[in-house]
């Protein structure tokens, strides 16, 4: 119990110090994940679509060719991202490029090097979930949108892909927290997010575990106000979870309830008495 009190005291005297960092950091953290899982969310839906694109034997040869090709690529780049971890990535492109191209390709600005690393390493996981997205739909509804005239394009973006689109939230949500988490590792080229600062803060101070204290919370308190958010648009999205048939439609009507308004009052008169001839016959068979 001691050892606790110490420890809030610890934590108290770093977050008193150094708040205004941790912050900072903090906003840092935020806003490379949200600007790369969405630039990354464009990358997987651009892939997913590509990855998805029917062709058959019949199609010209020009097309077959350059369908097979963008999927070999397609896979190509979704393996090797998703197969290496983002801090090799991080170096292989920041210092990477540079290596190759004699320093003519380099990066001047570290938030474009780290959105960009982020934002590629997101797309690879993306482009699987679009395409797990696109193929959960029915494909009953692609036939009726080819059925009525829709082109490829048309069917994706107006029947598909918003169907698809909820599917997938969830895993966008994911990759969103994970963004959240992983930014850690861009300390690697120098980006200042909130654990650079945990290092130059315990640089100083030698207070490393108070300080990971700090950092924890902090992670956490970001990646459950995120869930929260996202919870709430999945909410939204499903809509109301209760509702009532319209009745006010004329054409919407109980079974055995409507009844046709007569034309003039000579038409009911002719359909009274032929109820009443109905009626009468039957009361004789019964007899």
């Amino acid at each position: 119990m001691e050892r606790f009190m110490q420890l809030g005291q610890d934590v108290a005297l770093l977050w008193g110090a150094y708040w205004r960092s941790y912050l900072g950091g903090m906003g840092s953290t935020i806003a490379l994940a949200v600007v790369a899982t969405i630039i990354g969310c464009v990358i997987g839906l651009a892939c997913g679509i590509l990855n998805t694109i029917p062709y058959t034997k019949y199609d010209p040869l020009p097309k077959r060719f350059l369908l097979r090709l963008v999927r070999i690529l397609v896979r190509i780049y979704v393996e090797v991202f998703r197969g290496t971890p983002m801090v090799l990535q991080a170096v292989f492109i920041y210092y990477g490029l540079p290596y190759f191209s004699n320093n003519t390709m380099r990066f001047d600005n570290i938030w474009a090097a780290a959105i960009l690393i982020v934002s590629i390493n997101t797309g690879a996981y993306m482009a699987e979930s679009v395409r797990g997205g696109i193929l959960s739909i029915d494909p009953g509804q692609t036939e009726g949108a080819k059925a009525i005239g829709m082109n490829h394009f048309q069917t994706m973006t107006s029947v598909i892909l918003p169907q698809a689109f909820r599917n997938i939230l969830p895993q966008i949500g994911n990759n969103f927290i994970i963004n959240i988490k992983d930014t850690s590792v861009m300390f690697i080229i120098g980006f200042t997010e909130l654990f650079a600062y945990h290092r130059y803060i315990t640089g100083v101070n030698n207070m490393y575990f108070p300080s990971a204290a700090i950092e924890m919370i902090a992670y956490l308190t970001m990646t459950l106000i995120a869930s929260f958010l996202l919870r709430l648009l999945e909410k939204h999205l499903d809509g109301a979870d209760s509702y009532e048939l319209v009745q006010n439609d004329q054409l919407v009507m109980a079974a055995g309830t409507y009844t046709y308004p007569a034309k003039d009052g000579r038409e009911q008169d002719k359909r009274e008495r032929t109820r009443q001839e109905l009626q009468h016959g039957r009361n004789r068979g019964e007899r």
